[in-house]
């Protein structure tokens, strides 16, 4: 078997790990919205008077 590796002190996970006792652990990240995508969803321009009548007549 090989031996064990032996574990180096950090400061750093020190810290957090006292903090996380402390405060307790932080929130999960929440996903921000791509703003690309969302103007990409929505029309860039209304639809015509025309446009409407037409997409009514061919339902009818």
């Amino acid at each position: 078997m090989k031996k064990a590796k032996k574990r180096v002190f950090s400061i750093v996970k020190a810290v957090k790990e006292n903090a996380r006792d402390r405060v307790g652990t932080p929130p999960p990240e929440r996903v921000i919205p791509d703003p690309k995508q969302k103007l990409a969803a929505k029309p860039k321009h209304k639809e015509t008077l025309a446009d409407l009548l037409e997409k009514r007549d061919g339902d009818v």
